[in-house]
C-alpha cells in the first residue's frame, strides 16, 4: 500500500526538513490534508552536492542506460495506479479523466525522451576531417557534439501537477541529456509530488542509476527556490509559472558570479484574431470553440486565449456571452490563484471603457469562479497597455476594433506570446497581413483553431518572445526540449580513444552525422 510520509527526497533518502510547516489543500473546500515541512539551505546544499557527484558518473553513461532508467520511471508512475489519480484530484480538483490523460502524457514524454536518448542522434554530431596538406595552412580534425551541462533545477508548475511537475517535460528532457535534476515541488500538490518521487526512487533502485540523479525538495515559500538558483553547483533552470516568478529567477541567475541560463515559460494572453466576414458566417461556432478554450481547466492553461481581436460585432458578443455562461464552472488550483484572479477582475472592471458582458458575483472565499467575458474598444485597448496583461483564469477580453486596420495595429502593439490564432478564411488578405506581425511575436501560429491542447511532437514549439518565455529560441514541449540542457563542445585533433563514442571514426552508434558537410551514417 502506497503511503504519503510528508518527506522530501534527496539522492536516495527520505528526509524531514526543518523549515516551516505547510499542508496540501483540496480546492473544493480548502480542507487541509497531509502536512509537509519546507526545505532550507541545508537540504539545497545536500541535493546539489549529491547531484554534482552523480553528474561525474552520468556524463559517461550511454544513451541506452539513460533510456532504461527513464522507461523504468514511467513504468513505476503507472504502477501507482488509481492512488496517484485520487491523491492528485484531492489536491487539484482537476478530475480523474483530465488527470488520467495528463498521466499518460507524462509517461509518454518520459518514454519519448528515452527513445531520443537511446537513438543518440539528438547530439548533432559533426565531423570535419583533417587536411594536413592544405595550403597555405593545414586544417585540423574538428569534431563537435552536444554534451550535458550539469545539475539542473526544475520548478514544478501549479497547473500541470504531472506533465509539468516532478516527472514532467523539463525533468525528462534534462535527464535524457545526461543531467541530474533537483525538483522544487509546487506547494499546491506536495502529496502528488511525493508519490512521483517514490516512483523515481524505485526506478533508481531497480536500474542501479546514480542516486544523486534526482531529488525532490518540498517547500511552501520562496527560500528553497532562491537558494537553488544561487547555488554555485547549479548549471541551468527550467521554470513554468508566473511572469513575476520567472523574472525573479532570471534576475537571480544573471546576478550570480557565473550566470546560468533560465528557461522560463511565463505570462501569455494568446491573442485570437477574428475576421469580420468569417464571424458573419461562423460566429456562433467560433464562440463555442473560443469559450471552450477559455474555460478549459478553469482558464488555468498557459495557452488560454485571453484576448479576441475583431471588428466590432454585437451579434458575436451575444454569442460569446451565452457560450461563456453555458460553459461549466471549475475549481481554481489554490487560494493564491483565486486572489490574483479577483485582482485581475477588479482591474478590468475598474478600467475606463471596459464592460463585463456577463457580470456576476465572485465569492472572495470561493474557489469556483465565473466564466467572464469582457469588451473594450480598440481605441481604449491601445490607450491602456495593462489590458494586454494576462488574467489567469476563465477570462477573455473582446477587443472591438473600428476596422481591419486597427486589428493590424493591435497585432503590432502586442508583446511576446506563446501562441496567436487567426480565423479569417472569408476575409481575403487579412491572414496575409496578420502573419508577419504574429511571426515576430509568438511561438506558434494557429489557423482556424484554438491554442489549448498542446500536441507533444517533434514539430511543436512551446515558447515565444518575452514575456511569454525567457528564451524565444527554445521549446519546453516536444523532443527539441532536450537542447536546452546541453551545450556544444568541439574536439580538435583528439585521439580516438578520448573522443565521445558518437564522434569516433567507426560510428559505433550508427547515427546520422554531418561528415565534411554531408549528412550520413557512414564511418569516417
Amino acid at each position: 500500500m502506497t503511503t504519503i510520509s510528508g518527506h522530501s527526497y534527496i539522492a536516495g533518502e527520505w528526509v524531514t526538513p526543518g523549515g516551516a510547516a505547510f499542508y496540501s489543500l483540496d480546492p473544493r473546500d480548502e480542507a487541509p490534508g497531509q502536512g509537509f515541512r519546507s526545505c532550507e539551505k541545508m537540504e539545497v546544499d545536500r541535493a546539489l552536492t549529491a547531484a554534482e557527484r552523480a553528474y561525474t558518473h552520468m556524463r559517461t553513461l550511454d544513451g541506452r542506460t539513460i533510456a532504461a532508467f527513464l522507461k523504468a520511471v514511467a513504468d513505476e508512475i503507472e504502477a501507482l495506479g488509481d492512488t496517484l489519480i485520487e491523491v492528485c484530484d484531492r489536491e487539484t480538483a482537476l478530475g480523474p479523466v483530465r488527470l488520467a490523460g495528463e498521466r499518460g502524457r507524462t509517461t509518454g514524454q518520459l518514454r519519448a525522451f528515452a527513445d531520443i536518448a537511446a537513438q543518440g542522434e539528438w547530439v548533432q554530431a559533426s565531423i570535419d576531417t583533417a587536411m594536413p596538406d592544405r595550403q597555405p595552412l593545414p586544417k585540423s580534425d574538428l569534431r563537435r557534439m552536444l554534451r550535458p551541462v550539469g545539475p539542473v533545477a526544475v520548478f514544478g508548475a501549479s497547473n500541470f501537477p504531472l506533465a509539468f511537475s516532478v516527472a514532467g517535460g523539463d525533468t525528462a528532457s534534462a535527464l535524457a541529456a545526461g543531467n541530474p535534476v533537483i525538483v522544487k515541488g509546487h506547494p499546491s500538490h506536495p502529496a502528488t509530488s511525493e508519490l512521483v518521487a517514490q516512483a523515481f526512487d524505485r526506478a533508481i533502485v531497480s536500474t542501479g542509476f546514480p542516486a544523486g540523479c534526482f531529488s525532490l525538495l518540498q517547500s511552501a515559500g520562496h527560500e528553497a527556490g532562491v537558494e537553488l538558483a544561487r547555488h554555485p553547483g547549479l548549471q541551468a533552470i527550467g521554470f513554468t509559472g508566473s511572469l513575476a516568478g520567472g523574472r525573479a529567477l532570471m534576475d537571480i541567475a544573471a546576478a550570480r558570479p557565473r550566470p546560468i541560463p533560465v528557461f522560463a515559460e511565463m505570462g501569455s494572453v494568446n491573442p485570437v484574431f477574428l475576421g469580420p466576414e468569417t464571424l458573419a458566417r461562423t460566429g456562433e461556432a467560433i464562440a463555442t470553440g473560443l469559450s471552450g478554450s477559455v474555460c478549459m481547466g478553469t482558464g488555468q492553461f498557459c495557452t488560454s486565449p485571453g484576448l479576441a481581436i475583431m471588428v466590432a460585432d454585437e451579434v458575436f458578443e451575444g454569442h460569446m456571452r451565452r457560450a461563456m455562461d453555458a460553459a461549466p464552472r471549475g475549481y481554481l488550483l489554490n487560494p493564491g490563484i483565486r486572489d490574483a484572479l479577483i485582482q485581475g477582475l477588479d482591474r478590468l472592471t475598474n478600467t475606463d471603457g471596459v464592460e463585463w458582458l456577463n457580470e456576476t458575483d465572485f465569492d472572495a472565499n470561493g474557489m469556483s469562479p465565473p466564466n467572464a467575458v469582457f469588451r473594450v474598444s480598440g481605441d481604449a485597448f491601445l490607450a491602456e497597455r495593462r489590458l494586454a496583461e494576462e488574467v489567469f483564469g476563465p477570462v477573455t477580453l473582446l477587443v472591438a476594433c473600428r476596422d481591419q486596420e486597427q486589428m493590424l495595429h493591435i497585432a503590432t502593439s502586442l508583446d511576446g506570446n506563446l501562441t496567436g490564432a487567426i480565423h479569417a478564411d472569408d476575409d481575403p488578405g487579412l491572414s496575409d497581413r496578420l502573419l508577419p506581425a504574429l511571426e515576430d511575436r509568438v511561438g506558434r501560429i494557429i489557423f482556424n483553431g484554438y491554442p489549448t491542447g498542446v500536441e507533444v511532437c517533434p514539430s511543436q514549439q512551446h515558447g515565444g518572445p518575452f514575456p511569454a518565455a525567457s528564451d524565444a529560441a527554445s521549446t519546453s514541449v516536444g523532443t527539441d526540449a532536450i537542447l536546452r540542457f546541453a551545450r556544444f563542445i568541439a574536439y580538435q585533433d583528439a585521439p580516438q580513444e578520448l573522443l565521445p563514442v558518437a564522434l569516433r571514426d567507426a560510428n559505433p552508434l550508427g547515427i546520422h552525422r554531418r561528415l565534411n558537410g554531408r549528412l550520413t551514417r557512414k564511418p569516417v
